[in-house]
């Protein structure tokens, strides 16, 4: 009988190496033949079954809320605004209290308005208006439906690191570890390169990709990349606002108390190739997202158009909110 590599494998099939490695150790594929480190794969071996949750029904779900929507009355600009102010504040707590942020969510408000607080370092005050303003301008660049590129997100960078000024918009020059992570950054002289091809791949995938998967997919490469010496996941979690934003669709917030799961997403992607919890997991704030517009829509006026539907009646993951919110000590590390 032939043998092939496992490299050979995943050309065949279509998937990453990593994936058909996973596949072997889990005997799912029949004949194979492990010597040492290796995988010794029949040549006529067929692909096995992707067992993993299925994409179209979470997909469908969202795009059909985002047509839901588009058929409502639009938002006065009042209730727009009170939309964005809401969410502002809210996405920049809990986008930098994953990074070890000390402002509560009350202090960050009050922190974009100008005051300073009490026994809170000058860092935690600049690191929110920074993620404000960065907030702000991606907004913007959305709107002028401005594509996404390594200049826009090292603009969005700089903006984020306002008060580092060595290192803001500038990609790191030395070796980072990530701590508890399953995956290592790029060495410096790879970053370039390797952003490079991250952006190639992401416009690649724009016609034959849905946007969620699309979105998840860059985040767990961009962050494993880790570009910059610092602000990674803050400029991670606002280039997927863009994405969205200029899509049509409405902008995320993935929580602080949602931080455990959050990082156990990265973990299933570089451990097992498996981008299935990071979708699920964008996909649910999206569909919490649609909920709230058609929520102040309700409340105004009332509608009855459609049924509702959740994405969490057709998402599979389960996973523990109490243990979400314990504290994670390398949160700031994570970044």
């Amino acid at each position: 009988m032939d043998y092939i590599k496992v490299s050979k494998a995943a050309e065949n099939w279509g998937i990453s190496p990593r994936r058909v490695r996973i596949l072997c150790a889990e005997g799912k594929i029949p004949g194979v033949i492990r010597k040492g480190k290796l995988y010794m794969i029949p040549a006529n071996a067929i692909k096995p079954a992707d067992g993993r949750l299925a994409r179209p029904a979470i997909f469908a779900v969202i795009d059909a809320k985002k047509e839901r929507l588009s058929h409502l009355r639009p938002l006065t600009e009042g209730e727009v605004e009170r939309l964005r102010e809401e969410f502002m504040v809210e996405f920049t707590y809990n986008s930098n209290a994953i990074e070890g942020n000390t402002l509560t969510l009350k202090e960050t408000a009050m922190a974009l308005e100008g005051m300073t607080i009490d026994q809170k370092p000058l860092k935690d005050h600049l690191e929110a208006v920074g993620h404000r303003d960065a907030f702000l301008y991606v907004q913007d660049i959305a709107q002028n439906d401005t594509p996404l590129s390594e200049s826009v997100i090292r603009n969005i960078h700089s903006l984020v690191l306002m008060n580092r000024p060595d290192d803001k918009g500038v990609y790191r020059r030395i070796p980072v570890r990530i701590m508890g992570a399953y995956t290592e950054p790029v060495q410096p002289y790879m970053i370039e390169p390797k952003m490079a091809e991250l952006i190639s791949n992401n416009e690649g995938r724009e016609q034959s990709m849905h946007i969620i998967e699309r979105i998840a997919r860059f985040h767990l490469e961009f962050e494993g990349i880790h570009p910059f010496i610092d602000g990674n996941g803050r400029t991670g979690r606002l280039i997927m606002n863009l994405d969205l934003i200029r899509n049509g669709f409405p902008p995320i917030n993935v929580k602080f108390t949602d931080r455990k799961r959050y990082y156990e997403a990265f973990d299933a992607y570089y451990k097992e190739d498996d981008a299935m919890p990071m979708i699920e997991l964008i996909a649910e704030y999206v569909d919490a997202r649609f909920e709230d517009y058609f929520a102040v829509l309700e409340q105004n006026n009332g509608f009855a158009d459609l049924p509702y539907v959740s994405t969490s009646n057709i998402i599979s993951t389960e996973y523990d909110c109490t243990a979400a919110g314990k504290e994670d000590n390398n949160a700031a590390e994570k970044e």
